[in-house]
């Protein structure tokens, strides 16, 4: 064994059998192999029919998520929009009030002063009653003139 050639054939020959060993491991892995690829096609079926319906029951939840989101939004809406009629609705009323504040005052002013002279003038009630009995009493004799001249015709 002290021969080169000799070590080196063994070697070789030790090698080969490996080599040989080696394919039958690799061919008896093959059926593994198969059945590996199998139980993985089978779980990505099985993955996607999972993925499928997920994205399903996803959509549902986004659908719902949107309308109850919409019905959200829309009261908020009508509540603010509530708020802002009712808001304008007093400032309206305020704003009128004090419009027809300043209106009857400047109006209550300009009466005032105009009455001014007359409530400070002295009390003369007799001239009116005079001149409403004279009226009267000339009313009364064109009255009793017109029925004198009648009655002479």
């Amino acid at each position: 064994m002290n021969d080169p050639v000799a070590a080196r054939e063994a070697l070789m020959i030790e090698a080969i059998g490996e080599a040989g060993s080696l394919i039958e491991s690799v061919r008896g892995l093959t059926p593994v192999l198969q059945d590996i690829g199998r139980e993985i096609g089978q779980a990505d079926a099985s993955l996607r029919e999972t993925l499928a319906s997920f994205e399903g029951r996803m959509a549902a939840i986004t659908e719902n998520a949107k309308t109850r989101t919409v019905q959200h939004l829309a009261a908020r809406a009508d509540e603010a929009a509530r708020r802002l009629i009712e808001q304008q609705g007093r400032a309206m009323a305020d704003a009128a009030r004090v419009a027809f504040g300043a209106e009857l005052g400047a109006t209550i002013q300009r009466l005032r002063s105009a009455l001014q002279p007359l409530i400070e003038r002295p009390n003369r009630r007799w001239e009116q009653w005079l001149m409403y009995v004279a009226v009267a009493a000339v009313a009364s004799a064109t009255t009793w003139a017109f029925a004198v001249s009648l009655g002479a015709r």
